[in-house]
């Protein structure tokens, strides 16, 4: 089978297009004839994060396909369902952090960036009907995680204002979705008026710049919840625009990871500070049936070929997407 793999070079040098040889199946596994696989920010990260010395891994943690065969202790699936795989490997019951154990599909087991791949059944779920193959492949990671971020974590609730800095990439588009299904007025930033523009289309009710003074023109708004993914850039800004008693969910960082906090400014505001990363099993059903219930889909950018692969790494290295990306594969 085709697949994109990283191997001996640090880096998206390491990448490279190439066959490789197709899974089997185990007894309680199922393999997958992939159709679409979405891209994340973490696949990125992970050429830097798998060590050169290791053998060659296949990227990619979303995926949507074809059961191609079946486990002989799999009874629940047939060959021919139409499937999205849940990428959170190892954590099937809601708690309050993953649990010892818990991996992300991509590293360190092979991703979805292949025509065929074998992963245990308990990590596959029916394709939404209301999604085509496109939408269907890139959902999982990025779905999963602003559902969490948002229903688990900060509980957002009917009437509650919710701010996305940093408006674009696929988990932010997702919660705007959310919120905005969930009765929540949303306010976004970004640095790009265009992205702006596009994120009123999808419902957001405000829209700033990220450089611009957000006490100022946001002087008229109460801000209940705020989703942080930048990290030192915004995060002074962030934890001044809150409300007092808001939270702030926190579940990447584009920027720097290390942010510093006026703590008697912070404890006096009785500010939350959660953090939060992917999601369960569970979540992840419940994501599914959310989007079925809303009618919600993914806010698609862009479709690459497998073997486009330098140029979609470079796309979404460089944030020039508003939405998801991913690969067709079939």
């Amino acid at each position: 089978m085709k697949a994109i793999n990283h191997s001996k070079t640090e880096g998206l040098n390491g990448l490279s297009y190439e066959e490789m040889e197709t899974p089997s199946v185990e007894p309680h596994t199922v393999r997958v004839k992939l159709i679409t696989a979405g891209m994340n920010r973490r696949d990125v990260a992970v050429t830097n994060r798998h060590k050169t010395d290791e053998p060659p891994l296949i990227l990619g943690s979303d995926g949507a396909g074809v059961v191609d065969e079946v486990g002989a202790d799999v009874n629940h699936l047939s060959k021919g369902d139409e499937v999205v795989l849940n990428p959170g490997l190892g954590w099937k019951h809601n708690s309050d952090a993953p649990p010892a154990g818990f991996e992300i599909l991509g590293l360190p087991d092979n991703g979805t960036f292949a025509e065929y791949i074998t992963i245990s059944a308990d990590h596959v779920e029916p394709k939404p009907s209301h999604l085509n193959w496109e939408e269907a492949g890139v959902l999982p990671l990025a779905a999963l995680t602003a559902y969490r971020v948002l229903f688990t974590r900060a509980k957002i609730k009917q009437g509650d204002t919710v701010m996305l800095p940093g408006i674009g990439s696929g988990v932010l588009t997702f919660a705007l979705k959310f919120a905005k299904a969930a009765g929540a007025r949303v306010i976004v930033t970004s640095r790009s008026e265009e992205k702006l523009n596009k994120a009123k289309e999808l419902g957001a009710d405000k829209g700033i710049l990220t450089q611009s003074d957000w006490n100022e023109e946001l002087k008229d708004e109460q801000i209940d919840i705020l989703v942080e993914s930048i990290g030192q850039a915004t995060f002074s800004k962030s934890l001044k625009i809150i409300r007092k008693g808001g939270t702030i969910v926190t579940f990447g960082a584009t920027t720097e990871d290390e942010v510093t906090i006026d703590i008697r400014q912070f404890f006096y505001g009785q500010y939350n500070l959660l953090g939060s990363t992917m999601g369960s099993a569970e979540e992840f059903k419940a994501m599914l049936q959310f989007i079925e219930q809303h009618n919600i889909k993914p806010e698609l950018d862009r479709m690459f070929a497998l073997s486009e692969y330098k140029e979609a790494f470079e796309y979404l290295r460089e944030t020039k997407n508003f939405g998801k990306i991913g690969f067709s594969i079939t």
